[in-house]
């Protein structure tokens, strides 16, 4: 019997054992760690992480004698790297006070103050740690974001403003400029490049609606276009919610003292705006690949989309220029795309090291030299505008993609004031979420009905209850100050109630609409 089952079982073993056998020696470490590692999470695009890993890799090898291999972690746009990397550090540094018992239990209250300026002795500790999540880098994203993580103790410096002074400076890498912040001045987080927020459009899509080239963000309100705007999703992408704080910047100051009318303003013009759309995406980069292809007519963008975008669809097209991106006159700032490095990195030196090449000439010449150029990337064109000032000279120039574009000229006539929106960044997000995505069925038919009834003009009724807001700018401090004290019920359940309400608001306006008051 037992000879039967071994019989029975042999083919069983030796085919559980075959991976085994095959699996392929691992080379042994050599001595001195001849290859080292560098993990990076970032939002940026497949064209950045290769440009960027190729060219750095070459230069470590030269500089240092010694090889480097990257990780990134890919878990998908800036808001979602945010929550990702602050649940994985709560979660770590929870691990770490309860492995000591001489610090007392872990609990809510110790979960919150640990993040808080004001946190005491939980701060005081983390602070004072070195606790990590295995992440040495974050590239890419808003200053806003990079800023948040900074004040929670998360981006830690790295630095550079000791060993690099000379980079500091105005004519080379600004502290500051059109308002925006380009590095923290403790050097948690630096600009890399720069961007401005605009607006794609498709030339053709433009002369069948009969309408002229658009120039402001007012503009993308034109009911020519109906269901002819493309938009992306702010809390799936850091990028559109600043394109979004641009237009209501814009709007307040144009409004001079008076904030409430420029907030009213600006937040009814993004909603026309989002009942003229077609849908909104959850990936940024989505918008102008769709109005390339006349999917759409028109949307908002980040200048590096739909530059890439124009280039890669003009090459398609034999030389035949379809799209275009435009800043909007006197509606947008400069930005600055950061890195910073996290705390308890655990590959610290390497990613120091990266962070100064990326600011170094060798490195701000990928975004934007031409592909071939001497020092240029080898696979992508990346149309992204370096932050150095001192790249905006001839002999850099004649090497560019974007030859004519100086960043610090064409801002200069908007000048960013962080005190009308900068604090309620994330709050932007919450209010199209809610006054224009969830309700967007209910939106748009306002909408149609109120155009089809001859416009708002018409309708004066309809119009105004279509303009109605559940609240105002100087409401916003008090509802971020309750908000940021309670949990995340709260906010879901602010969230439900502000739907539901521009829902109802939405239905009512259309009735009246078709009733023709």
């Amino acid at each position: 019997m037992i000879k039967h089952l071994l019989i029975a079982f042999v083919p069983l073993l030796l085919l559980l054992a075959l991976p085994f056998a095959l699996k392929p020696k691992q080379a042994p470490e050599l001595p001195g760690g001849d290859t080292e590692k560098l993990v990076i999470i970032s939002p940026h695009s497949e064209s950045i992480r290769y440009e960027f890993e190729h060219a750095f890799k070459r230069h470590y090898r030269e500089k240092y004698g010694r090889d480097i291999e990257f990780e990134w972690r890919n878990v998908g746009g800036t808001s979602d790297i945010i929550r990702y990397v602050n649940d994985r550090f709560e979660a770590a540094f929870r691990e770490w006070w309860q492995a000591r018992p001489e610090l007392g239990p872990w609990n809510a209250d110790t979960a919150r103050a640990y993040k808080s300026k004001d946190g005491g002795k939980a701060r005081k500790i983390f602070l004072g740690s070195d606790v990590g999540i295995g992440i040495d880098l974050m590239f890419g994203g808003g200053q806003y974001d990079h800023s948040k993580q900074a004040e929670r103790g998360i981006a830690v410096d790295a630095g550079l403003l000791r060993s690099r002074p000379e980079w500091f400076t105005d004519t080379i890498i600004p502290q500051q400029f059109s308002g925006e912040v380009l590095y923290d001045p403790q050097g948690r987080y630096y600009g890399t490049c720069l961007a401005t927020f605009g607006i794609c459009y498709n030339q053709d899509r433009i002369r069948e609606l009969k309408l002229p080239p658009p120039r402001r963000w007012e503009d993308l309100a034109d009911p020519a276009y109906y269901q002819n705007i493309a938009l992306a999703d702010p809390t799936k992408a850091g990028s559109i919610t600043k394109c979004f704080e641009m237009l209501i910047q814009e709007q307040m100051q144009k409004s001079g003292d008076n904030r409430e009318i420029g907030w009213t303003n600006a937040v009814n013009l993004i909603k026309r705006i989002s009942a003229n759309a077609r849908y909104f995406t959850d990936s940024a980069s989505k918008v102008p690949k769709d109005v390339a292809s006349a999917n759409a007519a028109a949307g908002m963008c980040i200048d590096f989309y739909g530059r890439s975008e124009a280039e890669w669809s003009t090459a398609q097209n034999g030389g035949v220029e379809r799209i275009r991106f435009v800043s909007p006159e006197h509606g947008t700032s400069l930005s600055a795309d950061p890195i910073h490095l996290m705390r308890g990195a655990p590959n610290r030196e390497a990613a120091v090291a990266f962070i100064t090449f990326v600011l170094s000439e060798e490195g701000q010449k990928l975004w934007n030299y031409r592909l071939g150029t001497p020092g240029g990337p080898v696979k992508y064109a990346m149309r992204r505008l370096p932050i150095r000032r001192d790249m905006y000279t001839p002999d850099h120039i004649k090497y560019m993609s974007d030859a004519g574009a100086n960043p610090y000229d064409e801002a200069s006539g908007f000048v960013y004031n962080p005190k009308l929106t900068g604090r309620y960044f994330n709050f932007i997000r919450i209010v199209v979420k809610c006054f224009a995505l969830d309700p967007m069925p209910e939106l748009q038919a306002a909408w149609k009905a109120i155009l089809d009834a001859g416009g708002p003009e018409k309708v004066p009724q309809a119009a105004a209850v279509f303009n109605r807001l559940p609240f105002g700018y100087s409401d916003l401090a008090a509802i971020q100050r309750e908000l940021s004290q309670n949990n995340a019920l709260t906010l879901l359940k602010y969230q439900r109630e502000w739907s539901e309400a521009c829902r109802r608001q939405y239905r009512e306006a259309e009735k009246l609409a078709k009733e023709g008051k």
